[in-house]
């Protein structure tokens, strides 16, 4: 027991608590329609997202990602992995071609080299050191080391006997790897990337593991795990695979490598064999994940020392293969919609997540031109939209297409109805999106304007007694089509953001 108490005592004092947690999201791509870069950077800016890992390096969306202040960890793929792990040459070619030509407008902080490689790719284990290494040699040569880091997202199934954490260990038949990477890590003040999925913890366990010490719900004293060696009492599953992580690592002599979660979460959607896959579970455990991060509650090996965790993920991936609660981890489907309104009294410092308050009608990508350009003149005729900041010098005038002059009539119309279910549909050329699509002068209703003027949708109509709206046909689509004006615009009250 004394042992185990001075083990305590030394990795306490040997993990830095100087940094506040940080919540940060997985952002996949698998979607049948992704959403554009400039949606995904409108959507996180909505949610005041902070911190995102990409999955690849997209040339666009770390474009997009600029001058946001966003702090972003970009991938290498496993793809990617061995070309790198085995040329110095190519790994300087991708830091330059991935991260010098978009720091320092892009705020990239780190970079995750592969991703589950020991237990997804272990032919490529061999040189996954090296690869690391190779990119953290080309940051350097170009003065961006003490700016971004360098590690690879492990599974924790490479911990063994994780419970009593006490007594956890990684795998020794990686110990040839894993001890010259955590040895990286520890050179170069970078961190151990974990993923943990306390959903697969339990799903596992044959009922061993009960469901409220999987969702961070308040367990009885008596129902807390207690680590015989320690005589630290574990209220949920993900300190305890946060705790074995620093036991492992502390038995193979390595006691200063603080931990980063890159992926955790829940699914809320699963098949006949997956009862535990639903909406109530995944908002649970999302919820208490992230307030029990940004309190920085720490584990109760490291209490009050940050455990910054990435929630896996943004967006429903519906093209992943697998299981239905593969394709249903997201917050959010394609449209920026959620999945369901995040539990976050107290910790509103990210994910402003009643949006259900906040969404606007716009046009289908790829939707017909000729049903756009009949929707829109119904909206501008007997949908009794006004369409006026659509007219040539106007603020909504450019760019000048169906496509956007729809978008602008459809939310229109969508607001003033109050977002009443049906009124975004425009025989299916529409859908609800939570993305903001206002731009430069041009204000859409619904949405927070400049110096915090809100544009109130309720407003948009004329009284059926305004006789001043008349207006002659104008065109207001790149058809051959017409549409009558109504005028009648009213903007109202400060709202202070």
């Amino acid at each position: 027991m004394a042992i185990f108490l001075l083990l305590l005592l030394l990795l306490v004092s040997a993990v830095s608590g100087d940094e506040d947690a940080y919540i940060g999201v997985n952002i996949g791509t698998d979607l049948s329609d992704m959403p554009t870069p400039t949606e995904v950077v409108a959507l996180l800016k909505a949610q005041r997202i902070r911190h995102v890992r990409l999955y690849d390096a997209d040339q666009a969306m770390l474009l997009a990602l600029a001058k946001t202040g966003i702090q972003v960890t970009v991938s290498v793929p496993n793809d990617q992995l061995l070309g790198i792990g085995q040329s110095n040459a190519t790994a300087a070619n991708w830091v330059a071609r991935n991260i010098v030509a978009h720091v320092p407008a892009t705020n990239i902080s780190a970079i995750a080299v592969g991703s589950e490689v020991l237990t997804a790719l272990p032919n490529a284990a061999p040189i996954l050191v090296s690869a690391l290494k190779f990119i953290h040699s080309a940051l350097v040569a170009s003065n961006l080391d003490d700016q971004i880091k360098v590690s690879t997202p492990h599974s924790s199934s490479i911990i063994l006997d994780s419970f009593p954490p006490s007594q956890a260990f990684f795998n020794r038949s990686w110990d040839p790897v894993m001890v010259p990477l955590l040895k990286f890590l520890q050179s170069t003040g970078s961190y151990l990337m974990l993923n943990v999925y306390p959903y697969y913890d339990y799903m596992q366990s044959n009922g061993k593991i009960p469901l409220d010490y999987a969702l961070f719900r308040p367990l009885p004293p008596n129902k807390e795990a207690v680590d015989a060696n320690t005589l630290l009492h574990y209220t949920n599953v993900f300190d305890a695979v946060v705790d074995a992580a620093y036991f492992a690592m502390s038995y193979l002599n390595l006691t200063n490598i603080p931990i980063v979660v890159t992926e955790s979460g829940w699914p809320s959607k699963g098949d006949s064999s997956e009862p535990d896959a639903i909406v109530d579970n995944a908002n649970t455990y999302n919820s208490n994940l992230i307030k029990h991060v940004l309190n920085n509650t720490g584990t109760p090996r490291h209490p009050g020392i940050a455990v910054s965790t990435y929630i896996y993920e943004l967006y429903n991936e519906d093209l992943r293969p697998g299981s239905d609660s593969e394709k249903n981890w997201g917050l959010f489907d394609a449209n920026g919609i959620p999945v369901y309104t995040l539990h976050l009294t107290g910790a509103d410092t990210v994910f402003a997540n009643d949006t259900t308050n906040k969404t606007f009608c716009i046009a289908k990508r790829g939707a017909d031109p000729k049903m756009l350009q009949a929707a829109l003149d119904w909206a501008c005729g007997p949908g009794k939209v006004d369409c006026s900041p659509l007219l040539l010098g106007h603020p909504c005038y450019e760019p000048d297409n169906v496509a956007s002059h729809s978008t602008y009539a459809f939310n229109a119309y969508y607001q003033r109805m109050a977002k009443s279910p049906g009124t975004c549909d425009f025989k299916g050329v529409a859908t609800i999106t939570t993305s903001d699509p206002s731009h430069g002068s041009c204000i859409f209703p619904g949405s927070s304007g400049k110096n915090g003027t809100l544009i109130n949708g309720t407003s948009l109509a004329p009284s059926s007694n305004d006789t001043s709206s008349a207006r002659p046909p104008q065109s207001y689509g790149t058809g051959s089509f017409t549409t009558s004006v109504m005028i009648g615009v009213l903007l109202t009250g400060a709202v202070f953001l």
